[in-house]
């Protein structure tokens, strides 16, 4: 990621000094979906194929990609498209596209420490830096297939799911962890994709709770330290499903 150092003054109580501060870098792009524009995102000028491609089928435009070419600040995707597109602004001042979001059927689950490993990935050096960015990672069989920093939280799933798609990787069978919170529109965004389990360190919303129940997502919030909360379909997380079963008279 491209991070650059900016002098500034720092002041801690009484004491008032000069110090050089890493600054994470944000830009301007384009996306053009089958030689169309679509929309302008703000993002991280890095993994930039992985964020166009994420974003197509994050937000239920198609399902696979064909390829992805990006030339200066424009991003174009070709893929087999769903059919007409509508887009709406979300509360984050970004745009997605209007719809029910898909269902997810997969028979993966995870342990409670398995959870807890997945958070522990999610921390990255450059937020120890700039504490400036979100982080999204990918897991797949147990092991870590990518991370991605962004100064959205939207383009680190969108940057980790293009990923998957362009690696030809199952996304049925993979578990997205990520530091963002966790509304509707975030949710959405995993079901289009096929992600059965999400593990945020941060909250989720009514709707972000609802939709996951929709669309048969595991959502896994307050991931932090020995602690997380299961909103939705706990029996993905099975070891502490079948605690809470006994506990039940």
């Amino acid at each position: 990621m491209e991070i650059l150092c900016r002098t500034a003054i720092q002041v801690k109580g009484e004491s008032v000094r000069e110090i050089h501060d890493d600054i994470i870098v944000e830009d301007h792009f384009r996306l053009f979906f089958n030689g169309r524009y679509l929309t302008a995102l703000v993002a991280s000028p890095d993994r930039l194929e992985d964020l166009g491609a994420g974003f197509i089928i994050c937000e239920g435009l198609a399902d696979t990609i064909l390829s992805v070419e990006v030339a200066g600040r424009d991003i174009y995707v070709s893929a087999p498209a769903h059919g007409d597109i509508s887009l709406e602004l979300e509360s984050s001042g970004g745009f997605r596209v209007m719809g029910e979001p898909k269902s997810v059927e997969s028979s993966i689950a995870i342990t409670a420490d398995g959870v807890r490993a997945v958070t522990a990935a999610i921390e990255s050096d450059v937020w120890r830096r700039t504490g400036a960015v979100h982080c999204s990672v990918l897991f797949c069989g147990g092991d870590l297939v990518t991370r991605a920093c962004d100064v959205g939280r939207h383009n680190t799933v969108d940057k980790v799911v293009g990923y998957a798609a362009l690696n030809g990787i199952d996304r049925s069978s993979c578990i997205i962890g990520c530091t963002g919170r966790q509304p509707a529109g975030m949710v959405a965004k995993m079901a289009n994709a096929g992600i059965p389990i999400v593990v945020s360190r941060a909250a989720s919303t009514n709707r972000g709770i609802a939709a996951a129940e929709r669309a048969g997502i595991t959502l896994v919030c307050f991931s932090r330290g020995d602690r997380f909360t299961v909103y939705t379909h706990p029996e993905r997380v099975w070891d502490v499903f079948e605690q809470i079963q006994k506990e039940i008279p």
